[in-house]
């Protein structure tokens, strides 16, 4: 073979490899932006931002108050890559005189989606473990009234096995539009050991719901991280508040520890990239993972806010609880927005806090 075409097959195989190699997602921050914390809205304090989704033009937000369970409709302003303005626009309270089902439930909400084509708002609630209160998975139409309960899989139907406050976190809208994804926030009894300091099994479930079947018909395993910060106080916990399906089967997911004694410095949140493929085990069927050979998503860090604190106000990453993919920047990139829930100030002093991420490749 000619020197000539031998450099010339070798710059071809080079030029197909570079064509064909998979580019990797990142982020990058670009802006924080904070709600002051007296912001009132029909006479009903802004706070207790528990999930978020974006669609049409507006973002809708679930607020974390059992009491009086609502949702907000809002405006997020953004310019050159900054956050202007967050302009809430109304407060619609759940409510329907034609139906039991609020009265009989703790609606204790953490996640909101907008279905795009039927319009419904769908809404997962933790319910009260202790109190007896089972978890719940609903929508409505814009007005609050009730339209349908989703029948929830096997796994997730018995509150022995379901751990209080550590139920349903995150939900996302499937890319597909045929449905819709759940998570929970914490490992099921019979699954795992919750985070720690040391490394451990520590899965949690991530549930795919079918619109026109209205069940769910798949279920996948995600790993944990262990907690690697030093412990000062009696609360040390690790788990998924938050994701978004940003193509078939892959997902940003923020996995959000919190530990007692740090003060507003207690968070530690980070996103990772996940994916389901064909070696990805469906657990739907599986009572309990702790003596069962499985395969989880794949998973890869992303983003860790420690990196940027410096970036934000008083050096503060809060509460991190809602997720979702913002409309295109200027550049045409991705946005990815985030808000905290500050649980109204309860625990100390929180922040509203909205971060816009970019999502590029490299």
């Amino acid at each position: 073979m000619e020197m000539k075409t031998i450099v010339y097959f070798f710059l071809t195989l080079t030029l197909l490899f570079s064509c064909t190699k998979k580019k990797d997602l990142e982020l990058h921050f670009l802006d924080e932006y904070v709600v002051e914390d007296s912001l009132v809205v029909k006479t009903t304090l802004i706070g207790g931002l528990s999930g978020i989704d974006y669609e049409d033009g507006n973002y809708f937000f679930v607020v974390d108050d059992p009491k009086k369970p609502r949702f907000l409709k809002a405006k997020i302003v953004l310019q050159k890559n900054k956050i202007i303005s967050v302009d809430f626009q109304n407060m619609t309270i759940l409510k329907d005189a034609t139906s039991s089902f609020y009265k009989e439930n703790v609606l204790d909400l953490e996640s909101i989606f907008i279905d795009k084509e039927t319009k419904e708002i769908n809404f997962v609630s933790e319910g009260s473990i202790n109190t007896g209160k089972s978890p719940s998975i609903f929508s409505t139409d814009k007005n609050g009234k009730l339209i349908h309960v989703y029948e929830l899989p096997k796994s997730l139907k018995n509150n022995q096995t379901i751990k209080h406050n550590a139920v349903f976190e995150g939900s996302s809208k499937s890319s597909n539009h045929k449905g819709f994804w759940v998570s929970v926030e914490g490992p099921l009894k019979g699954d795992g050991e919750d985070p720690s300091f040391t490394k451990a099994s520590s899965p949690i479930r991530m549930t795919y719901f079918d619109k026109t079947t209205k069940k769910a018909i798949k279920q996948f395993a995600y790993q944990l991280e262990h907690i690697m910060k030093p412990s000062k106080g009696d609360v040390n916990l690790n788990g998924v508040t938050a994701l978004t399906e940003y193509k078939e089967n892959h997902f940003f997911i923020v996995e959000r520890t919190y530990q007692s004694g740090y003060g507003s410095y207690g968070n530690i949140v980070k996103i990772f990239e996940a994916s389901i493929d064909k070696t990805t085990t469906n657990i739907l069927e599986i009572d309990s993972l702790r003596n069962t050979k499985y395969t989880p998503l794949k998973k890869r860090l992303l983003f860790n806010f420690d990196t940027i604190k410096n970036k934000l106000t008083n050096g503060i990453i809060d509460n991190i609880e809602g997720i979702t993919l913002g409309p295109l920047l200027a550049n045409g990139n991705q946005s990815l927005i985030l808000v905290s829930d500050n649980n109204f100030q309860t625990y100390g002093r929180q922040l509203n806090q909205f971060i816009l991420l970019e999502i590029s490749t490299k």
